[in-house]
């Protein structure tokens, strides 16, 4: 995908930029806010001018570092608004731990940096000065904060302790950069946790990964699957991964939605976090982690976006109701500004978040491919005749219908349409996702259904050698194939039935693509 800003920066023209230069005549001209790219047909352009052209982001000077605008800040605070109220009803605790990890502490988990380690970003100098040693800055915070938790954890009394921290991590990436999918910086919550039992862990793991599930699909309407990693796949240092998956059928690639980790006895024995139990025994604490990212944000980008710029699921719109006066010549201009700020008033005191575009160097038609481009969900007109009517126009962002409403029923039509674009969103990402699923049996089944930008559903004997196989063979121009979850729901696997890949009896039905 790419990666530059320069194409699509702005809208066409010169009232591109949102200022009005220039004379009002001449502004007035400019009507249509256009897209360069189509979605279907350069989808890495088309996802660059969206996420830049709606005002999300901006490029900056260090190639995969971005400045989040306030249109993707919001969205990230109103879902950590459900988050952190969800959390805290499972008794979580706010923490923030340092930026920085020391090099000897890092390197204490084996396995765990070693998957981190092409990553992770060093400070070598302070000044001109060389640092004595080198500190790394964080890829994501176990090694920081255990050995905190081995201070803390000394009785079961002191059991569980649960803490989640919303900050920043940097993980220096080498491929692609691409906005909220893949970036040097990034903002995420992530929550670490540590019980006296695995059943605890376990119940957990489940409880978070239902919460990701929620964000994903109540929230930014993006079907997924949830679903544990393979053994090759999984948290670096951990005992097992769970994961909500999504899929983007435009480029037949999975994406890795949040991860869900138990992280069994591991940390525990390298950072000595144990505990007395009620017997005066000491035993190691079992731990999880779990995270999602502004990642999500590029997925419903990805999943709802169309030709006309961003579509937002109206849960997570920083405003779901645009209103918009048509002073049509000769109007009454203070009569329609009235009405269009009554309209506000009012569905803002019903607790919708609604704004009133009143630019004047803009004709109707600008803003109306403005607001389109920034995916509000509802775009309200008000017009001579709408005022004589005593009625709005409803125009949809989804699907593009209008509907005349009476002033008088406002709040119950909105609040219907608003509840409709949610579900209808959800329910045509699900049908574009389920008709990209090809069950497969076979390897040369397989590879055609790789080719066709499939979901690939196959079953498999649950062998690393063979996923590394399978990686092998397939790896080419567009990136190879790998597992990305075996599904909860398990189809029913007949007896008899074959590894698509080696031959040898199947264990499990597993997810297969190409991902991000």
């Amino acid at each position: 995908m790419s990666s530059g800003g320069g194409k699509g920066g702005g809208a066409k023209g010169g009232a591109a930029k949102g200022g009005g230069g220039g004379k009002k005549k001449e502004v007035k001209k400019e009507t249509k806010l256009g897209m360069a790219y189509k979605k279907d047909d350069n989808f890495g352009e088309w996802y660059s001018e969206v996420v830049v052209n709606s005002e999300m982001i901006e490029y900056y000077d260090i190639s995969g570092c971005y400045i989040l605008r306030p249109w993707a800040m919001e969205i990230w605070e109103l879902l950590k608004e459900f988050f952190d109220a969800e959390i805290k009803k499972l008794k979580l605790k706010p923490y923030y731990f340092p930026l920085f990890v020391t090099e000897n502490v890092l390197q204490k988990e084996k396995d765990h940096i070693e998957g981190f380690a092409p990553e992770v970003a060093w400070v070598t100098k302070s000044g001109k000065s060389d640092l004595e040693a080198p500190i790394a800055i964080r890829p994501t915070s176990e090694t920081v904060m255990y050995p905190y938790f081995s201070k803390w954890i000394r009785s079961h009394r002191d059991l569980p302790l649960r803490c989640n921290q919303w900050c920043n991590v940097v993980r220096w990436e080498f491929s692609n950069p691409t906005p909220f999918i893949r970036s040097r910086e990034f903002l995420w919550q992530e929550g670490h946790t540590a019980f006296a039992t695995k059943e605890e862990a376990d119940e957990e793991v489940l409880q978070i990964l239902e919460l990701y599930r929620r964000i994903y699909e109540e929230f930014l309407a993006v079907p997924v699957s949830k679903g544990r990693k393979s053994e090759m796949e999984k948290f670096a240092g951990g005992l097992y991964t769970t994961s909500v998956e999504a899929f983007v059928p435009n480029t037949g690639r999975g994406i890795q939605g949040a991860t869900s980790h138990c992280l069994g006895q591991n940390f525990a024995k390298m950072f000595d976090i144990t505990f007395e139990n009620e017997k005066g025994a000491r035993e190691m604490v079992w731990q999880n982690s779990w995270a999602y990212t502004t990642r999500s944000i590029g997925v419903m980008v990805m999943t709802h976006g169309d030709d006309k710029g961003l579509v937002l699921p109206p849960r997570v719109a920083p405003i779901q109701v645009i209103v918009i006066p048509v002073p049509y010549k000769d109007a009454d201009t203070t009569a329609i500004k009235g009405a269009c700020e009554s309209a506000v008033y009012t569905l803002n005191e019903s607790g919708f978040r609604a704004d009133l575009d009143t630019r004047e160097n803009y004709s109707p038609g600008w803003k109306y491919s403005h607001w389109e481009m920034k995916g509000v969900p509802l775009r309200i007109e008000i017009g001579p005749k709408d005022l004589a009517n005593q009625q709005v126009r409803v125009v949809r962002r989804d699907n593009g219908a209008k509907v005349d409403i009476p002033v008088a029923n406002l709040v119950e039509e909105v609040k219907a349409l608003l509840d409709d674009i949610q579900a209808n969103l959800l329910k045509a990402a699900k049908e574009k996702r389920d008709a990209c699923i090809e069950v497969i049996h076979t390897w040369d089944e397989f590879t055609t259904a790789l080719n066709n930008k499939r979901l690939i559903l196959a079953p498999w004997c649950d062998e690393e050698e063979v996923e590394k196989d399978v990686k092998a063979r397939t790896k080419g121009d567009l990136g190879a194939a790998k597992t990305l979850c075996t599904p909860f729901d398990q189809p029913e696997l007949p007896e008899g039935t074959l590894c698509f890949a080696s031959g040898k009896p199947a264990k499990k039905w597993s997810f297969w693509g190409r991902s991000y």
